[in-house]
């Protein structure tokens, strides 16, 4: 088959480079992609989130199969463009992607769906965030109800600041504050048949032992050998399941990659958000451990028939991302700086480097966003695996560059 994947980012190289392991798929195609998803794949300019551009170029190419990536695109549509001129799609519609472009929506779905997850206050005034934030008291949980790019969410002991940030949102949802570790479970749907992947966990905070402001994620591992060895059974039965059955039921079924994000509770395991596409940078790991055909899985949830898949077979082993972020990421990344060592880094065994803020500049690979590369490196444990993914990234130069040195750290 041939493909196209759309997006830009790190989500997108993975993607491209696993479809390119594919046996059964002949031509890659990437728009716009990066540089380094032009090792594996044929780039096209243009604009992603334009259904119609992006249709018009699947036709021309005669591909079978659109990835769709970012969630941007899915919540303005595009997988319905592409659907409406005759090709397999992966990535929900624009109605279903709205689990991830309203939280408000995907709090009335889980409710009507019975999925665990935390109270909340929907707030459209200074007046209503204050009252949310005395009734649930510290630390307060502020979540932008629309999307932004993993930055979205303020958890605080400073009142002030959760003020401040609802402030700049417009409407808001207030929630109680979860404890417990937070895990991410991606499941694969047809809109019926449901294929959980491996629990993953990412670290979302800019700095060693989550200090420092929220990002789009400096990291992540998977499996998890400390999670309960239920974990998967229990989120597919009680929250990926009951979802997707409630969005068909709504006349709005869900086809494409559900996403959970979990806590796991003093009082039991409780959603903290859905996204409606592959998560970054828990793709990378999670896609260096898939066994099955990505291309395959794929194409089978975008044409309805994941039942005739069976479910997800995976590699021995782990797997471990490394985020090597931009110069004063995340408030104001700096670009234009030359990215020197990625070949070293990806002679070692087991190692790949998946770019993301990148671009070419008169021939030379520089920086061009704030998470620029994920060094993902596979292993037959995490620890062996996290020691690759560091040794990737002690071969690589960026200046000003920075990142955690605590990824999987003592798993």
């Amino acid at each position: 088959m041939k493909a196209l994947v759309v997006g830009a980012g790190g989500r997108e190289h993975a993607l491209a480079l696993a479809l390119s392991r594919d046996p059964s798929v002949e031509e890659v195609h990437a728009a716009p992609g990066n540089p380094g998803i032009a090792a594996v794949a044929t780039l096209h300019e243009v604009d992603a989130l334009d259904g119609a551009a992006v249709s018009a170029l699947a036709r021309d190419l005669g591909v079978d199969l659109v990835v769709v990536g970012p969630e941007a695109p899915l919540v303005a549509g595009v997988a319905d463009a592409v659907r409406a001129a005759g090709i397999a799609c992966f990535g929900p519609s624009r109605a279903a992607a709205a689990l991830e472009g309203s939280k408000a929506f995907a709090k009335e779905v889980m409710a009507a769906a019975g999925v665990p997850t935390a109270r909340a206050h929907v707030c459209t005034t200074a007046a209503q965030v204050a009252a949310a934030l005395d009734d649930f008291g510290a630390p307060y949980v502020v979540k932008d109800d629309g999307l932004a790019a993993g930055k979205g969410v303020v958890v605080t002991s400073d009142r002030d600041e959760a003020l401040a940030h609802a402030a700049g949102c417009g409407r808001v949802l207030v929630e109680e504050y979860l404890d417990g570790p937070e895990v991410s479970l991606f499941a694969i749907t047809d809109g019926r048949t449901v294929l959980p992947m491996l629990p993953a966990q990412d670290f979302k905070r800019a700095l060693d032992g989550d200090a420092g402001p929220n990002t789009g994620g400096m990291g992540a591992y998977t499996p998890l050998p400390w999670a309960p060895a239920d974990l998967v059974a229990e989120v597919t039965e009680k929250v990926l399941a009951p979802t997707v059955e409630e969005m068909a039921r709504r006349g709005t079924p869900f086809a494409g990659l559900l996403y959970a994000g979990l806590a796991l509770t003093s009082r039991g395991t409780r959603v903290v958000e859905f996204n409606a596409r592959f998560g970054d940078p828990e793709t990378q790991p999670l896609l260096a451990l898939l066994d099955s055909p990505v291309g395959e899985l794929l194409r089978a949830a975008a044409e309805g028939r994941l039942d005739e898949v069976g479910p997800l077979r995976w590699r021995e082993g782990a797997a471990v991302a490394v985020v090597l972020a931009a110069h004063d990421y995340p408030a104001a990344p700096r670009t234009g700086d030359r990215i020197e060592g990625i070949a070293a880094a990806e002679a070692l065994d087991g190692v790949d480097v998946l770019q993301a803020g990148t671009a070419l500049r008169d021939g030379a690979l520089v920086t061009a966003g704030g998470r620029v590369l994920a060094v993902t490196a596979t292993g037959s444990s995490v620890a062996e695996a996290r020691a690759r993914a560091y040794d990737g990234v002690a071969r690589i130069r960026i200046d000003g560059a920075h990142h955690r040195t605590d990824i999987a750290a003592g798993i």
